[in-house]
């Protein structure tokens, strides 16, 4: 091992020592990072879809608005995850792909039409494009006692703890500007600018607090191949593919709720009760997860998914819909971080970037046909189907999921 090799071991081994709170310091401060990211983030998206409703966009303008954005920018994050693992390292991309988003959120103010909003989410999703696989990457190569489960909670908790407080300041700030009444234009765009504080106080979180920990050359994945993958990793690959297909934007649950009766300047708080619930069992979840097997948790998490959105599809009043808000954040819980913790289990070492940026971009692309589907069955046919159509795609996954526990029962975790 040649004096880089063994300076990449050293550095490595002083990521792992240092713990936080039971975690490696890497992984307290990627959290720390997602929470200051998703508070810009979501003050942002808890006033987008009535903002964009009030500069004229339709449901399924919004709807597309999300998925171009999303989709487009996907195959980055699988690029962005194989680069990190040929090159080493993490850092750089978390770095830029954070960087960009800071840049770009306090733009917003300028948006005049829905175009214009088109353009800067998919350049700030281009952004997460670069930062999340290698960021789940570093996540994956700095867990304790094997613990993904407990450790991608944590990044789990920590955005929605974001999603808490990001919706709680634009609540705040709509009540304050207009109180129950319509917001105007302006009320929108000051928001957005102060939006941008907590993004940039990230960078600084990236810089001091984050080590690089490099790979030696010999652990690095330099080519990449469909055979370096096996069987049941693809087998899951298919089951959340099938999954997102009826996965779309949160945006029209954020829509449904105000057709309901939840006034404009109550939307972000209705959203927050998702969240909480999120953060509350998104760390216990992980545990029990890495106990009983991630596999069984998903199933559950799958469930309570086609729960929910039937529950939307039949639901008529305000009485119904916070209740549904509030099961949506356990199965939130129930899979999110879960699924990336599991995809980090079913991939080798040198391969973890890669294995999870497929699997974002996966998510990512589905999600543009997903919301293509549910803006125009919410336009053109009713309000209804949408949600009758992501019930029926999450009972066909945990059906999948079901034949993926019987076919590899005692699969052992790559290490």
């Amino acid at each position: 091992m040649d004096d880089n090799e063994t300076s990449g071991t050293m550095k490595a081994g002083k990521a792992h020592g240092s713990r936080i709170f039971g975690f490696s310091r890497n992984i307290f401060f990627t959290g720390i990072t997602s929470f200051l990211t998703d508070t810009s983030v979501k003050m942002l998206y808890a006033v987008m879809p009535m903002f964009l409703l009030s500069i004229g966009a339709s449901k399924t303008s919004l709807s597309l608005i999300e998925g171009i954005a999303e989709s487009t920018a996907s195959l980055v994050k699988a690029m962005s995850g194989f680069w990190s693992d040929r090159t080493g390292r993490n850092k750089p991309f978390i770095l830029s792909g954070y960087g960009l988003s800071a840049l770009i959120i306090p733009l917003y103010v300028f948006v005049c039409t829905p175009f214009h909003v088109l353009v800067l989410r998919f350049i700030e999703r281009f952004g997460k494009g670069v930062r999340t696989a290698p960021r789940d990457s570093l996540i994956a190569g700095s867990v304790i006692n094997g613990e993904t489960g407990k450790s991608f909670g944590l990044q789990k908790a920590m955005d929605n703890s974001g999603a808490i407080l990001g919706p709680l300041l634009a609540f705040g700030l709509l009540s304050l500007f207009s109180g129950t009444d319509t917001p105007e234009l302006r009320d929108y765009k000051i928001i957005f600018l102060l939006a941008g504080i907590p993004a940039i106080l990230a960078i600084f979180v990236i810089i001091f607090g984050i080590k690089e920990a490099r790979k030696p050359k010999n652990e690095r994945f330099t080519r990449f191949h469909l055979g370096d993958f096996s069987p049941k990793y693809y087998f899951f690959l298919a089951i959340i593919f099938i999954f997102t297909l009826g996965n779309s934007t949160d945006a029209l649950l954020m829509v449904k709720a105000n057709e309901v009766g939840v006034k404009v300047a109550y939307i972000p708080l209705v959203y927050l009760i998702t969240n909480l619930v999120s953060v509350f069992f998104a760390i216990p979840i992980g545990k029990l997860s890495d106990r009983i097997g991630k596999e069984r948790v998903l199933i559950a998490g799958f469930l309570l998914y086609a729960l929910v959105y039937f529950g939307f599809g039949i639901s008529g009043s305000i009485g119904a819909i916070v209740p549904l808000f509030a099961l949506y954040g356990f199965y939130s819980a129930c899979t999110d971080g879960i699924q990336k913790a599991f995809v980090s289990d079913l991939v080798d070492k040198n391969k973890k970037g890669t294995g999870l940026g497929i699997y974002n971009a996966l998510l990512g692309i589905t999600l543009l046909p997903a919301s293509l589907i549910a803006g125009a069955l919410y336009d053109k046919v009713n309000s209804s189907l949408p949600f009758y159509f992501g019930a029926a795609t999450a009972i066909t996954a945990t059906t999948m999921m079901i034949i993926f526990i019987l076919r590899y029962t005692g699969y052992a975790k790559c290490k």
